[in-house]
């Protein structure tokens, strides 16, 4: 069954967007949960509608942006991780790390899948990550993972 996300789910899709789902778990949890609708043609033009309205509010937020992007452009954040005797870290940084570090060290607040790291990061370090804010801004940061 092809149904419209209205909010974000793991392992699902992103909000506003089509995807195919078992019949079951569309009719017995995702609908019934508010969290999706049924994709027929009207329900798609709303969608399309929405999405117009959304880009035209992100459009207003590229100022903001902007900004954000000037105050994070070449930071380094240190984000504190629990390492063995080698350097290597006990698991592995993810997004929600380096957003809580970003808020920490500039109060700013950023979504979760906004973040890019370039690859799993598993030992003590610099390494770059991009923060992309929106499509025309960017920002590159570097983290710097520090034994805690």
């Amino acid at each position: 069954m092809e149904i419209i996300l209205l909010k974000e789910l793991d392992k699902v899709g992103y909000k506003h967007e089509v995807v195919k789902v078992k019949n079951g778990y569309a009719r017995n949890f995702l609908i019934p949960q508010g969290l999706a609708v049924i994709a027929n043609s009207d329900n798609m033009k709303k969608l399309d509608s929405l999405k117009e309205k959304e880009a035209q509010a992100e459009l207003a937020k590229l100022d903001i942006y902007k900004e954000m992007a000037v105050k994070l452009e070449g930071q380094t954040l240190k984000i504190p991780v629990k390492a063995g005797t080698s350097g290597k870290i006990f698991g592995s940084v993810n997004n929600t790390q380096v957003i809580t570090a970003i808020k920490e060290s500039f109060d700013l607040e950023i979504e979760r899948r906004k973040v890019q790291l370039p690859e799993d990061i598993k030992e003590i370090g610099t390494y770059p990550a991009v923060i992309n804010l929106h499509d025309e801004v960017k920002a590159n940061v570097n983290l710097e993972l520090i034994q805690d």
